[in-house]
């Protein structure tokens, strides 16, 4: 075929020019790849380990509050339950920052808080009744495989017992009889377990996401 510009030189374009005569292409614009996905593999285990310790410490707790209710015993148990919680505050956070970093990664769009909120929200006073929350459930929801919401119950039930605990914790440990001890106790427990429980599952979640490689643009979805 000849070139429909110059009439002379053989077309090699779609436009049906030759290559002398055809436009030249600008270069496409510079895209820098994003961050990388990080496994919280390691991290979501190590820290389902420690939420089960926790448990087991809550288990102990309950055990002295009924059976053996003497100063010293629950001074020894309350000593172990505090040294559990602070190491698996240190895991759990270093697993949400990693879990918070691979959300951004998948859609960074839908997360309305910095990252730093993932460790700040549960220091600062007020917000950290729900920051914390939205962090998990915003990267719960980038995780979820695409075209498929993600409920949120598990968590909610989570983050509930987790505000009872902590509500429990401030209005009865103080001057307060076996019952109202063990009913703290029992709620930290199941807090715990659940605590858990969203960890593995969420951490699942992400590996998956990230096991099936870079997402389709949802308008190519149909």
């Amino acid at each position: 075929m000849i070139c429909a510009s110059c009439h002379s030189n053989e077309a090699v374009t779609r436009e049906t020019r030759c290559a002398r005569c055809a436009p030249v292409e600008p270069f496409a614009p510079f895209v820098p790849p994003g961050p990388p996905l990080r496994s919280p593999v390691g991290l979501g285990r190590a820290t389902a380990v420690l939420l089960g310790l926790v448990a087991v410490g809550d288990l102990a707790a309950l055990w002295v509050d009924w059976r053996l209710p003497s100063d010293l015993a629950v001074a020894v148990v309350g000593g172990a339950q505090v040294a559990l919680l602070v190491a698996t505050a240190v895991v759990y956070l270093c697993w949400l920052w990693r879990v918070r970093h691979n959300a951004d990664v998948f859609d960074g769009s839908s997360q309305s808080l910095g990252r730093w909120w993932a460790i700040a929200g549960w220091f600062v006073p007020i917000v950290n009744f729900w920051f914390p929350r939205r962090i998990v459930v915003e990267a719960w929801d980038a995780s979820a495989p695409q075209g498929r919401p993600a409920g949120h119950a598990l968590v909610n039930l989570w983050w509930t017992l987790w505000v009872a605990g902590l509500l429990a914790d401030r209005l009865l440990r103080d001057g307060a009889g076996v019952g109202a001890l063990a009913l703290a106790d029992s709620i930290d427990l199941v807090a715990a377990v659940l605590a858990a429980v969203v960890v593995l599952k969420l951490t699942r979640m992400q590996h998956e996401k990230a096991l099936r490689g870079p997402l389709l643009p949802s308008a190519a979805l149909g």
